[in-house]
């Protein structure tokens, strides 16, 4: 499954342009309007896809993210709806890569190899798990290795030189670094963390993962999303698309895809 992720990026590299990485909220705000959202999604330039999975406390998301897993909840959507969207999706769509995103709760009590099994069925790609550090996942990791599946890990400014190697030990795909310390979609990026550049960080963190380094939290307009491409292998943008979706409707959103997708491959 891990072929899809690496493709797309070589693909993309040899083109000189990265990824715009979309993230949506499975079954937010019912399940039709997820399911045509998630369908269009590279038609409308969308190069990796990540679906996330609606959780009672989700402790990283900033609260359009959280009101979208409220409304997802509400409309039944449960881990078992996320995997049917993915299977629904791969019957169009066969080289997207597709990334699930949640928090571990959910997964543990399906239980690894089980949802392992079902992701790989579901024609996933790979999950980020955002609650369960390095030192937790030898499990689910396992389970993600007898299935071909990549197990993304999130790096941050806090990440230092001495934790770095630990967070990156296993990750396969690429590596999520959240430009921000904060909840997803608190401010835009900064050009500055720490005292440290986006460049330099995303370049640090490369050397040691030897991977792809996508940016994301605080990514909201195209004009930004322009601006990080120059530095990362890929753009996250997720919570101005939810945001879109649920205030003004599947056709706005899907506008500001395509015009978050053009400025990140450096196209008008």
């Amino acid at each position: 499954m891990t072929v899809r992720i690496d493709q797309t990026f070589s693909d993309l590299k040899a083109q000189n342009k990265a990824a715009f990485v979309a993230y949506i909220m499975g079954g937010d705000p019912d399940r039709e309007t997820s399911q045509k959202m998630l369908n269009a999604l590279p038609e409308h330039g969308v190069d990796i896809i990540e679906l996330g999975i609606p959780f009672t406390d989700p402790m990283a998301d900033g609260p359009v993210i959280e009101d979208a897993g409220i409304r997802a909840r509400k409309s039944g959507t449960t881990l078992k709806t996320v995997l049917d969207m993915a299977k629904q999706f791969r019957t169009k769509n066969t080289t997207t890569p597709i990334i699930v995103m949640g928090y571990c709760n959910p997964i543990h009590h399906m239980g690894y190899a089980a949802f392992a099994k079902a992701a790989k069925d579901a024609g996933i790609d790979g999950a980020i798990i955002v609650d369960l550090p390095p030192e937790e996942d030898t499990d689910l990791r396992a389970a993600f290795d007898a299935h071909d599946l990549a197990l993304i890990r999130l790096a941050t400014p806090t990440t230092n030189a001495k934790r770095l190697p630990k967070v990156v030990e296993g990750t396969k795909g690429f590596v999520y670094y959240v430009s921000m310390t904060g909840v997803t979609g608190a401010n835009d990026v900064a050009s500055k963390e720490k005292g440290t550049s986006i460049k330099e960080q995303v370049a640090r963190v490369k050397e040691a993962a030897n991977l792809p380094v996508v940016v994301g939290f605080g990514v909201k307009t195209p004009e930004r999303a322009r601006v990080v491409a120059k530095d990362a292998d890929g753009v996250v943008v997720g919570t101005a698309i939810v945001k879109t979706l649920f205030e003004d409707g599947l056709d706005a959103a899907l506008a500001l895809v395509k015009s978050l997708a053009d400025a990140t491959h450096g196209e008008a």
